[in-house]
């Protein structure tokens, strides 16, 4: 259990956290667990000695130790492999392959142990009921142990990496005691500092948990319980990212103005919620993150109450500490639509900004939620939503959500954001909803603020709803993800593709 949820956070700041990912890592495992079954019970059966049984655990607690060491070069360089053979499905081809050549064959050797034990001590037909029965409880609470240390102990507070040396050096450590304590001959001693030199080996190599190994200038690098977590900065900005692979989640300017990202697109909601008609506006953020929306909308507004909820507490922490969170932006821990579900307030402006990648929260996706948000609002109040995926694709992931918040919301118009994959969305049940974004813009005294939601006034575009739905019961939002994750791969390497039919049309003339 330890080692199978450190794959998904070795996994996850490159292929995402999605079910999908999961999917990947449990039925990996259960197959290799599942043959070592058999091979262990074969095993026992034809040479009942213990001696072979401790030798594969030596074997793979070496191998888990050498994971931490050469885990994410292994996931890479598959990832390099795949990206220019495979056109559909990546994050499914290689998060599968990456689990097979890492996490197969010490979990192969693991699953032999049960059906081992069983042989060695079951000696009469009489209390083999019993017997069983205590191994079976023995490898529960071992499993209960596996899954909370790392869960909320040893990964939030060390890392990924020393967790996998902290487990693969308790293995270690029982066949020491094993082969130490018993009568066996030199030769199978003589295994046991080779193993040890090689796990100390490791735990100097890799007790390092950076992912982003290639950088040396990162602020921060850290593991949360939710999130992998990494800070750069330059003379520019502080920038927040949850995944190698997957870009930038949260950004904040050195120089306090516009961000050019996603965030000042979003900052419309609070024109067409009248923002200059009214002498204050409350707004909600779900998805809080380091708090770049919520900083913006207090740097250019002076009627603005703010409420944030971000669901890791070490992201908001980061927030106090590097990207300048505002004192007056009370931000609550939690999820953001239970939050929803146990407050009375009501909001003028809700931003929902809680998708990352293919992580996208089935929960905060379905018309159930978006009818949730609909009853905090005010009569005329305003939702915006990130969608950071815009696929052209027929059905895609952002075809579903507009579909989706249009059947909850009278009034839908989207935008997309210039120089990015990011859409935003504004949905509201006032049908003057644009007359007073223009007429509370027409009020706006900064020029620069006024500048860009002048840009994007001609490039909002009411949304023509079709019927893909998503529900409670129903959001494939990791299958929708995943494909436009597949289509965004094909047009970043087409360019290197066609460079390289260049290259060899010429080798070849």
């Amino acid at each position: 259990m330890a080692v199978e949820l450190g794959a998904s956070r070795l996994m996850a700041p490159y292929f995402s956290s999605s079910q999908i990912v999961w999917t990947i890592i449990i039925g990996t495992i259960m197959i290799a667990m599942a043959l070592g079954n058999i091979y262990g019970g074969r095993s026992a059966d034809k040479n009942p000695n213990p001696d072979k049984l401790y030798g594969r655990i030596i074997i793979a607690a070496v191998w888990i130790a050498l994971i931490p060491v050469l885990g994410k070069y292994i996931i890479l360089g598959i990832s390099a492999l795949l990206i220019f053979t495979v056109s559909s499905n990546f994050l499914i081809i290689a998060g599968f392959t990456a689990c097979m050549v890492i996490f197969v064959f010490p979990l192969f050797l693991l699953g032999t142990v049960t059906p081992s034990l069983v042989k060695y001590t079951v000696d009469n037909l009489d209390d083999n009921g019993k017997l069983v029965g205590n191994l079976n409880a023995s490898n529960t609470i071992g499993s209960i142990i596996g899954t909370f240390v790392p869960t909320f102990i040893s990964i939030p507070t060390v890392g990924t990496s020393i967790t996998f040396l902290f487990f693969a050096g308790i293995l270690l450590l029982l066949a020491v005691i094993y082969f130490v304590s018993g009568k066996v001959n030199f030769f199978k001693v003589r295994k046991l500092p080779i193993s040890m030199v090689i796990f100390l080996i490791c735990v100097f190599l890799g007790h390092d948990n950076s992912f982003a190994f290639w950088q040396d200038d990162l602020t921060y690098e850290g593991e949360s319980i939710y999130n992998y977590l990494q800070v750069y900065e330059n003379d520019e900005e502080v920038v927040l990212s949850t995944n190698v692979l997957f870009g930038v989640q949260s950004v904040y300017k050195k120089e306090k103005g516009l961000t050019g990202m996603y965030y000042d697109y979003a900052m419309a909601a609070p024109f067409m919620a009248g923002i200059n008609d009214k002498n204050e506006i409350n707004i909600l953020v779900l998805g809080n993150g380091t708090g770049t929306y919520a900083t913006q909308c207090t740097r250019y507004f002076d009627n603005v109450k703010i409420d944030g909820v971000e669901i890791d507490q070490k992201i908001t922490d980061l927030a106090v500490e590097y990207f300048e969170l505002p004192e007056n932006v009370k931000v609550t821990t939690y999820d953001g639509r239970a939050y929803l579900n146990i407050i009375n307030e009501k909001y003028d402006v809700i931003m929902v900004d809680a998708y990352q990648d293919i992580t996208i929260p089935f929960q905060m996706s379905s018309v159930e939620f978006f009818g949730l948000v609909k009853e905090h609002l005010t009569d005329n109040g305003v939702m915006v939503v990130n969608m950071n995926m815009r696929g052209t694709e027929e059905g895609n992931i952002n075809q579903y959500l507009s579909d989706t918040i249009s059947k909850v919301f009278s009034h839908v118009y989207t935008v997309d954001v210039s120089g990015s994959t990011n859409r935003e969305l504004f949905a509201s049940d006032n049908a003057d909803m644009i007359k007073v974004y223009e007429a509370n813009l027409a009020l706006e005294a900064n020029k620069e603020l006024k500048s860009m939601m002048y840009k994007i006034s001609p490039e909002l575009i009411k949304y023509v709803p079709g019927n893909l739905v998503m529900t409670d019961d129903k959001a494939p939002v990791e299958l929708l993800g995943m494909k436009v994750i597949d289509e965004l791969i094909r047009d970043e390497v087409s360019y290197y593709k066609q460079n390289l039919q260049r290259l060899n049309y010429h080798c070849d003339g």
